[in-house]
């Protein structure tokens, strides 16, 4: 299964590597492996860094303090003390390193903690910049959660091209039935 970059937040679709969250959840990151491919994936680091176990595990606690923050934040809700003190902790370590090369590209490299430092970070960022603009997917099946920056904060599905698509067609399909 392919990692999804659609919510415009790289915290934001880290939560979203746990699929249909309330009828048939689907976890994505399942093995230290994959949370490295992950890592690259989300273009937060050029090559995976190495992940352990141990990493996964401080991945999924992050990953879900996210995900009870921004919930938390949509419903305008107190923040969770204990999820907020997960993020805090894990944006403390060093960020992903940039290195600028000779040719004018950059190159980014770092480890699984500084991958997960990288998420906290952009968590924070968006939970303290931009609360409002944190929305759950209209899909009934759908639990992504994504930033709505559009122009009048109407924006309903989390990617067009998937679930907006469906419910497009199937509104389509009840009128012309």
């Amino acid at each position: 299964m392919t990692f999804a970059f659609v919510s415009g937040s790289v915290a934001l679709d880290f939560v979203g590597t746990v699929q249909s969250r309330r009828d048939a959840p689907l976890d994505l990151l399942t093995t230290a492996p994959r949370l490295a491919e992950w890592a690259a994936a989300s273009g937060l680091v050029d090559t995976p860094a190495p992940a352990t176990p141990a990493d996964l595990a401080s991945a999924v606690r992050l990953r879900e303090a996210v995900y009870g923050l921004a919930l938390a934040s949509a419903a305008g809700s107190p923040l969770p003390p204990e999820e907020c003190a997960t993020v805090n902790a894990a944006a403390l370590p060093d960020p992903v390193c940039p290195e600028l090369l000779p040719d004018g590209t950059v190159r980014h490299h770092g480890t699984i903690e500084a991958v997960l430092s990288e998420v906290a970070r952009d968590a924070i960022r968006l939970l303290t910049e931009t609360p409002r603009l944190v929305k759950e997917c209209a899909a009934p099946r759908c639990t992504r959660l994504y930033v709505d920056r559009s122009h009048r904060g109407s924006r309903r599905w989390c990617d067009m091209t998937r679930c907006g698509n469906r419910a497009k067609a199937a509104l389509y399909r009840s009128r012309t039935t």
